[in-house]
């Protein structure tokens, strides 16, 4: 039993975004946004999340199906793509685990676990996630973004009952409109893209982005929880967790693109692009 649950939170680990993020504002849903869930995050200015779920209080995810379709239209920015049949094998396998087990697992979960509960769960690993953007403002010499970062932490943390609850949106100055990271770092400082890479389970990325994720690592708590079966655990909680306010808009977006490949490929490289100018 323990080998079987060691296996799904291998396959439900990577699925961050966010992040990033994701969860970060987001395109299409886990396992093939990658970076775009970084912690793939999600805008903390705003006190809903907008998903095919509905509609939940006091989160930070405000971005639809909407925001990828401008993204995919607009002025498209190049990338290489020098690895494109292993990036289509990856892309083919990350759908069919979309399909085949993703979709079942979030659908159980949406099902089981009240959206309010779902929703502070959300709000405590955002919290926790303080570190990641707060040192990549900081890398940008952003100060106000740091500070704010800081006393949201703080207020979040106390009054917020370890981040749970999210007071802090009552005050916008602390809610900075996106989310850094350190692929977001990199960017500012002139390095480009690379090439692109489509990772199994992890989903699109860069060669830039990649670097940036290594570091989230290092600066991610749970990373350093023991044993590393917890830590695992642990963030296949977060991922499934966040996932579960959007996990239906890739199939939204599929259905909407003639060459999803191509289409995911340029709404991944302009999200990037259009964080890193803002």
């Amino acid at each position: 039993m323990k080998s079987l649950v060691l296996v799904a939170m291998l396959l439900i680990f990577p699925l961050v975004g966010c992040t990033h993020r994701p969860p970060d504002p987001t395109p299409p849903s886990a396992p093939l946004v990658g970076h775009l869930h970084q912690d793939p995050a999600a805008s903390s200015s705003s006190s809903q999340i907008k998903s095919n779920t509905g509609k939940v209080d006091g989160g930070y995810l405000d971005e639809d199906l909407s925001s990828l379709n401008e993204e995919v239209n607009s002025n498209a920015v190049q990338v290489a793509d020098p690895l494109a049949p292993w990036n289509h094998l990856m892309f083919r396998f990350n759908d069919r685990l979309y399909f085949w087990v993703l979709k079942p697992l979030e659908k159980r979960y949406v099902a089981v676990v009240p959206k309010p509960v779902r929703c502070s769960i959300f709000n405590f690993f955002h919290n926790l996630d303080t570190p990641v953007r707060l040192v990549s403002c900081a890398l940008q010499g952003r100060a106000r973004e740091t500070g704010a970062e800081f006393a949201r932490f703080m207020i979040n943390s106390t009054v917020g009952i370890l981040g749970f609850r999210n007071p802090a949106k009552k005050y916008p100055q602390l809610n900075p409109k996106d989310d850094e990271d350190l692929g977001q770092v990199l960017g500012s400082y002139g390095i480009g893209n690379g090439f692109y890479i489509v990772w199994p389970v992890l989903g699109p990325s860069t060669a830039r982005d990649f670097v940036g994720t290594i570091g989230h690592l290092f600066l991610n708590p749970i990373t350093y929880i023991n044993p590393v079966e917890a830590s695992l655990g642990i963030s296949g909680i977060k991922s499934v967790n966040k996932n579960s306010f959007q996990y239906e808009d890739y199939e939204s977006f599929k259905k909407a693109s003639l060459e999803p490949y191509v289409a995911l490929r340029h709404a991944y490289i302009q999200h990037r692009e259009k964080e890193i100018e803002e």
